[in-house]
């Protein structure tokens, strides 16, 4: 699947829930956050807050995710994709 396609799974309303958990761990305002913005190198995000992220993600939408998928994790996109995988398992 093509990396356009991947987020297809997920509806408006579930990546805004996604933004909403993200900024909400970083501390950040969603207008600071974009989709591509990355959360280490932009936001000053550690590997903490991005365990903390893989945990809210898990309850909210009930999935189970793989700490390898982390790597992934560096922006919102990567965010999506990894849900979205996670949601088709």
């Amino acid at each position: 699947m093509s990396g356009s396609n991947i987020t297809a799974v997920l509806d408006g309303e579930q990546k805004g829930q996604i933004k909403e958990i993200v900024c909400e761990i970083l501390e950040l305002d969603p207008d600071e956050l974009t989709d591509g913005s990355l959360f280490k190198e932009d936001h000053g995000a550690d590997s903490l807050r991005a365990i903390e992220i893989l945990a809210a993600l898990e309850r909210t939408f009930r999935v189970t995710i793989d700490q390898a998928a982390m790597d992934r994790m560096v922006n919102l996109d990567g965010v999506y994709a990894v849900v979205a995988d996670a949601a088709r398992e």
